[in-house]
């Protein structure tokens, strides 16, 4: 009794439905199907929705029904029933736990998928449904697994295989005594299979793409303003290999990130930084080219910069079990492409333990920026990292003038050129909030060299104030 009452101590959940009675009975089919579709949980019949137990009678006919409802289970579930019986009462709880079932899902009830999220149960969508039914199938039938279509052994980049080899050897993941025969090297990463070319080597060392892999694509670009209607200041899409598609795409935002300069308190080097931790770029770009889905022929890695952001889009929903709020912290790792991510991993590149997304979060902190927002959306994975890009010429180009700034920013450097304290500047443009408009509206225009402080050498002072630079003023008579 003192674990049925654990169990519903802390009310519905992801993993845990209260039913009065087995008047529901259908509803909890349904809802046992949502969670062997997710990551397991139990409904207890016999329990109000406030959590007060009352139990129910159990006859021969309660037993028949439950027998008939788990019947209706495809493939047959592994459905643990336990009566708890309340004493005195003639009456009992019933407790029906569904178990985590890893690659046996996709599950359905009376021949429809079900699937939890928080403490609603609703239909499994198609498209996840089918995803579902592809990953119980087995693991030789995955999409990097099969055997390629149209490409030889001389159209892999040997130059990018040995490579390969030779930065695996230095993290001690392959051994020195790897041979330095190409094929050899597939044969140890699992690429080739019974002399068998595998589509996951195709996606790591590729060199031709068209017709048969138009997937392997990369889109980059540079937006006017915050909407993708905007005007296209640089656009890039090219096909390439996984490992040449992350160097690109890297290259892409150095190149087109604005690099601003500041004094760390204490110091007296030059720091030069982009708005974005050039670390958790890295590590975003990683995960899109490892863990996307390449089995759509339409699908690709696209990078698009905004003024006010980047957005890096991944094609594939993300795995079963894993949620784009489950990002934010403590997750599984699981690969959708084990092949593709494990030769990275060799590599030294990334890791295996799920951490990537939590080391970006505590980057951008460490940057003074919001962590990024993880979705899923219209089909794909989409990281963005809110941070103030500004404004670009045609030519790509930093716009150093007032129409790049906010109005609050405007107003600060116009207040400033006569020096000004915090307060003061937070009175003017009716902000209460200081650490917000010390991150969005300061702190942008000190690293843009719009502003400086009077005492850098403590930045929290309490006597700080700040004052508009040459170039603050510059913008501001620049500006219409």
């Amino acid at each position: 009794m003192s674990d049925l009452q654990r169990l519903i101590a802390e009310g519905e959940s992801e993993t845990l439905e209260l039913k009065r009675s087995t008047g529901q009975l259908n509803r909890a089919g349904q809802t046992l199907c949502g969670f062997l579709n997710h990551v397991g949980g139990s409904v207890v019949i016999g329990v109000l929705d406030d959590g007060r137990i009352v139990g129910q009678e159990v006859s021969d006919k309660t037993r028949r029904e439950l027998a008939l409802m788990l019947g209706k289970f495809e493939p047959p579930a592994p459905i643990q029933i336990d009566f708890v019986e309340l004493p005195n009462t003639g009456k009992a709880v019933i407790v029906l736990e569904a178990p985590p079932q890893g690659n046996a899902r996709p599950f359905t009830f009376d021949g429809r998928a079900y699937q939890r999220v928080q403490t609603t149960t609703s239909v499994l969508p198609q498209d996840r449904y089918e995803t579902m039914l592809l990953e119980r199938a087995h693991v030789r039938r995955r999409w990097e697994n099969q055997a390629v279509v149209g490409v030889r052994f001389d159209d892999l980049d040997h130059e990018e295989i040995l490579q390969t080899r030779e930065a695996a050897i230095r993290q001690h993941r392959i051994s020195a005594g790897t041979s330095t025969d190409v094929g050899d090297i597939l044969d140890r990463l699992g690429l080739r299979r019974e002399g068998v070319i595998t589509q996951a080597a195709q996606v790591l060392f590729g060199t031709r793409f068209l017709p048969d892999y138009p997937q392997a694509l990369l889109k980059m670009g540079r937006f006017r303003g915050t909407k993708i209607t905007g005007d296209i200041l640089d656009n890039k899409q090219v096909h390439l290999n996984a490992f040449t598609a992350v160097r690109e795409a890297l290259a892409f935002l150095e190149r087109t990130l604005p690099l601003s300069a500041r004094f760390p308190a204490g110091q007296v080097q030059r720091e030069d930084r982009l708005p974005v931790p050039f670390a958790g770029l890295r590590e975003i770009i990683l995960n899109a080219v490892m863990h996307r889905d390449y089995s759509d022929p339409a699908g690709s890695v696209a990078i698009a910069v905004f003024d006010d952001r980047i957005e890096i889009r991944s094609a594939g929903m993300l795995p079963n079990g894993i949620t784009a709020e489950d990002l934010s912290g403590p997750h599984r790792s699981v690969p959708r492409n084990p092949l593709i991510a494990e030769t990275f991993h060799r590599t030294g590149a990334v890791e295996i333990w799920g951490r990537g997304t939590n080391r970006v979060i505590e980057a951008c902190a460490d940057h003074g920026i919001q962590p990024p927002v993880f979705e899923e959306r219209d089909g794909a994975v989409v990281v963005t990292f809110i941070a103030q890009i500004g404004p670009r010429s045609e030519k790509g180009h930093q716009v150093g003038t007032k129409s790049a700034l906010s109005r609050h920013q405007v107003q600060v450097i116009e207040k400033s050129q006569d020096e000004s304290s915090m307060k003061e500047l937070l009175v003017l443009c009716g902000r209460a909030d200081r650490t917000k408009f010390r991150n969005q509206v300061i702190r942008p225009l000190l690293e843009a060299g719009l502003l400086r402080m009077t005492i850098p050498e403590k930045p929290t002072s309490s006597r700080q104030r700040y004052k508009t630079t040459q170039a603050g003023e510059k913008a501001l008579a620049e500006g219409t």
